[in-house]
């Protein structure tokens, strides 16, 4: 299966997820870094403000990182509904991701 995430190295969530899709022998990852370039931001940001998977989490002030295209055009931020891979449980890192100083991405 090929899976599209968009991602950034300073989401902690990102960094996990990426790790395990990674180390899936049946899944081709294409990771596309928004911090990396412009192009890939801009990328991002056209699904972010025109999707409305977007809509609750523009509302609740998050970026929507891990965010996820599969090979089939399904879009998704909790790519584990769609593997066959248990979620790993990982300490919560406070202040990680957000304005808000909750850690929500």
């Amino acid at each position: 299966m090929k899976i599209t995430m968009y991602g950034a190295p300073i989401c902690e969530d990102c960094v996990n997820d990426k790790e395990v899709l990674l180390n899936c022998k049946d899944i081709d990852l294409v990771y596309k870094n928004i911090t990396k370039d412009v192009v890939t931001l801009k990328e991002f940001l056209s699904y972010r403000d025109h999707d409305q998977l977007f809509e609750p989490i523009i509302e609740s002030g998050k970026i929507g990182i891990p965010f996820y295209i599969l090979d089939d055009g399904t879009k998704t931020f909790d790519i584990y509904e769609f593997i066959d891979v248990k979620r790993p449980e990982y300490e919560p890192v406070a202040n990680a991701c957000s304005i808000d100083g909750k850690g929500n991405c």
